[in-house]
């Protein structure tokens, strides 16, 4: 086995700034301490010498322009959910460790994705891509990977000879025991993990208690994780909200992006797409605006979802600014991919119908776009019509053009050739629109291909219905 550990130092910040991009120095306070004091903060505000509890006066005396907000822990957790959605493409185990860390177990798949390396690559891409800092290690036990991923960053030991001398040469302060425990052994002249390694197990016992010896045993491989696996959920629901109102679609980009996002890192989890989905927003006096984002394909791609949504945003007319947004999925069909020949010639730059259709209703809305739809008719100007796809029906058998004119015309002259044909349609006597004729492919002088009629049992009187390409 090799468990990877993937710890994220800015989770806190990400949550706490999902509506909008933090901008210069920023801190979070702990909501749980009983005086506002500095939990953490980013790496601008360090530089100004804001340190962990200092209070928000002593703060703001070094740094006059630090923004300041309460820490979400509710908002780190499914932040850290999100990230794990997303890691379950690269494993079948994937187990949270909060409040900023993700263990999963990538032995078995190394093969698939062809080694450490590229695997690797891979992660550290995608999760740059999602603007995610972070450190990753990986040994074969989770506890040490853990360990490791806090001190450096790109670790793998595959060994366990190599994972207990590492840990060995750690300082004792970077060891995962509690607080108190480094204290005392400190006070007692440790300073490595080597050194209390070398302790005898009754006089570590007393020293720092069975909890303590427990996690050494658990760096070292001699005492089992227990590491409940996280499972992706059948829908998806989140919510951002605001400090302050915002006006416009403009300032809901951002965290319409997130929300998007979050639930392609869901759709990947589950090997899933959505084909509908629907955005709220809160306005002031408990008002709502709620947005109806369809497509003709289960996606799960997260630019075409946000490209789709903001759209659908944009041309929607708010009643007022929002202070919160939230989307909801309920339905999260199966993905399938669309399958092509593999001989199929490579295709230039041009969208495929289902992409022009989501973003041509997107931009116009549903109502500027009309569908054929094939009617149970064998009578052609009754045949089709303007409207939702219906039911399955019975086509009409023989070749039919596309393009059909408003209504039949006398042909002049004469077809000078008969291609295919008689096709016979008799239809209609129920209903007042009686039509009997005999159809065929004939060949214009022109050369033009044409679909015309006569009445049954004539040879002259030749109607023209339609033309083919």
């Amino acid at each position: 086995m090799l468990w990877a550990c993937l710890r994220f130092p800015g989770l806190a910040f990400s949550a706490a700034f999902a509506a909008a991009p933090e901008a210069g120095p920023s801190a979070l306070l702990d909501n749980h301490a009983r005086q506002r004091l500095i939990a953490t903060a980013n790496d601008e505000a360090r530089a100004h010498g804001i340190r962990r509890g200092q209070s928000v006066a002593a703060a703001r005396a070094l740094c006059p322009a630090l923004e300041v907000r309460p820490r979400d822990r509710d908002a780190e957790k499914r932040l850290l959910s999100e990230l794990a959605a997303w890691c379950y493409q690269f494993s079948g185990h994937v187990s949270l460790v909060p409040p900023n860390a993700i263990l999963m177990e990538v032995g078995a798949s190394l093969r698939l994705f062809d080694g450490w390396p590229v695997l690797v690559e891979r992660v550290t891409a995608g999760l740059h891509a999602q603007g995610h800092p972070h450190t990753l290690a990986a040994t074969p036990f989770a506890s040490a990977s853990w360990v490791f991923a806090a001190t450096a960053d790109g670790m793998v030991i595959p060994a366990r000879e190599g994972v207990i001398r590492m840990l060995g040469a750690l300082p004792l302060t970077q060891s995962g025991l509690p607080t108190t425990a480094v204290t005392a052994l400190h006070a007692m002249g440790f300073r490595r993990l080597d050194d209390v390694f070398r302790l005898p197990r009754p006089e570590l016992t007393r020293r720092i208690g069975r909890a303590g010896v427990n996690w050494l045993d658990r760096i070292r491989g001699q005492a089992s994780d227990a590491l409940p696996a996280w499972q992706p959920p059948a829908s998806f629901q989140q919510k951002i909200e605001f400090d302050t109102e915002l006006d416009g679609s403009q300032p809901l980009l951002f965290p319409l992006r997130r929300l998007t996002r979050a639930l392609a890192n869901l759709l990947a989890a589950r090997d899933g797409g959505v084909q509908r989905f629907t955005l709220t927003l809160e306005h002031a006096r408990g008002e709502s605006t709620r947005i109806g984002v369809a497509m003709a394909a289960p996606q799960r791609d997260a630019e075409r979802l946000f490209e789709l949504a903001r759209t659908r945003l944009e041309r929607t007319t708010l009643p007022a600014p929002a202070r919160s947004i939230e989307l909801h999925a309920d339905e999260l069909p199966v993905f399938r991919p669309p399958v092509r020949d593999l001989f199929e010639p490579i295709r230039g730059d041009g969208l495929d119908w289902p992409t022009l259709d989501e973003r041509l209703r997107a931009r116009l809305g549903d109502a500027a776009l009309r569908q054929l739809t094939v009617v149970n008719d064998h009578r052609p100007e009754r045949a089709s019509r303007y409207g939702a796809p219906t039911a399955t029906v019975s086509l009409p058998r023989g070749r039919r053009p596309l393009w059909l004119l408003p209504r039949p015309l006398p042909m002049r002259p004469d077809p000078v050739a008969v291609l295919a044909g008689p096709e016979r349609i008799e239809s209609g006597w129920w209903d007042g629109g009686d039509a009997r004729r005999d159809y065929y492919i004939v060949k214009t002088v022109h050369g033009q291909q044409a679909w015309a009629y006569l009445p049954p049992g004539m040879l002259d009187g030749w109607m023209l219905h339609g033309w083919f390409a």
